[in-house]
């Protein structure tokens, strides 16, 4: 009883579906799927969005992406979050207000490496770039990059409190779960 009881709970949880949702959406959608299957999953896609005060666009995050739980999230369309992330509630990641030239490509969004914990509260502005294994304190305040491997961050501005050569708290759960 226990294993099947544990798969109905997690079968429950909003935030699990939210994800199940959004990776099927990014399937229908990068595959060129048929016009209505996409439309009728993007409906379910906001719905459960607006439900759980998410703002996330398809094709955001890499795989293995942990949202924590849910409450406000806001994430720009056009950032990139690497592998194995970990995302707390109350995070709102976005691109800085540029104005440029008509017909020029800027990109002004965030781009986050890979095994990085984002705690609750934290705010992460403009083109920055975040390294692989990082940590990312709760209501940290992110506004310019951090290449570094293994560091955290915090504070308002952040700044570097600790480089640890066994990286973030992500990656070393992900570690210890191997």
């Amino acid at each position: 009883m226990g294993h099947h009881y544990e798969a109905k709970a997690w079968l429950k949880d909003p935030v699990v579906r939210f994800i199940a949702i959004l990776r099927i959406y990014e399937f229908l959608i990068n595959t060129n799927k048929p016009r209505m299957v996409q439309l009728l999953t993007a409906f379910f896609f906001k719905r459960t969005s607006i439900k759980l005060g998410f703002s996330v666009g398809p094709n955001v995050f890499g795989p293995g992406v942990a949202i924590v739980h849910y409450g406000l999230l806001i994430i720009d369309p056009t950032t990139r979050i690497g592998k194995n992330c970990r995302i707390h509630m109350g995070v709102h990641i976005g691109g800085a207000a540029q104005f440029v030239e008509a017909g020029t490509e800027a990109d002004f969004s965030p781009r986050i490496g890979d095994n990085v914990y984002i705690g609750p509260g934290a705010k992460i502005y403009g083109p920055v770039t975040i390294g692989n294994n990082c940590t990312i304190g709760a209501n940290a305040v992110v506004t310019k990059s951090f290449d570094g491997e293994g560091l955290t961050l915090a504070g308002v501005p952040a700044k570097i409190i600790n480089q640890s050569p066994l990286g973030s708290i992500n990656s070393r759960i992900l570690r210890g779960a191997k």
